[in-house]
């Protein structure tokens, strides 16, 4: 379980990472080709999910690679399935039904991490 885990959080925190870059590095008009949302909101918003991203894939991985407050990792994970929560009702209410599977697939990924994390494999602190 512990390894199961592990792939799991590390391909979510790949996505996340992956997001965050496009987001935060790249031209809106290039990421609008790619995400059409990108050009219609405000580019803060687009900066503010990139950082979000960011933060997710951080809290996915380094609490329990350290073993620093490894309860974090469960947090970050659950945090990550309200994120794909709001990005699927965000979806939804711009006529974009079709773009939610990702989002669905991504938080019961996520769930599946704080599950784990917290019930069948939960790492234990160094300072124990």
């Amino acid at each position: 379980m512990h390894i199961t885990l592990w792939i799991v959080q590390l391909l979510l925190a790949t996505t996340l990472v992956w997001s965050a870059d496009m987001k935060l590095t790249q031209p809106t008009g290039k990421l609008a080709a790619v995400w059409p949302w990108v050009g219609q909101v405000p580019a803060a918003l687009v900066t503010f999910t990139g950082l979000v991203d960011l933060l997710g894939a951080t809290g996915l991985i380094l609490p329990t690679l350290l073993r620093i407050r490894p309860r974090l990792t469960p947090v970050a994970a659950i945090s990550v399935v309200v994120l794909m929560a709001v990005a699927s009702v965000f979806h939804l209410a711009r006529g974009e039904a079709s773009s939610i599977g990702f989002n669905v697939v991504f938080a019961l990924l996520a769930a599946f991490v704080a599950w784990g994390r917290l019930k069948k494999a939960p790492v234990i602190s160094r300072r124990t």
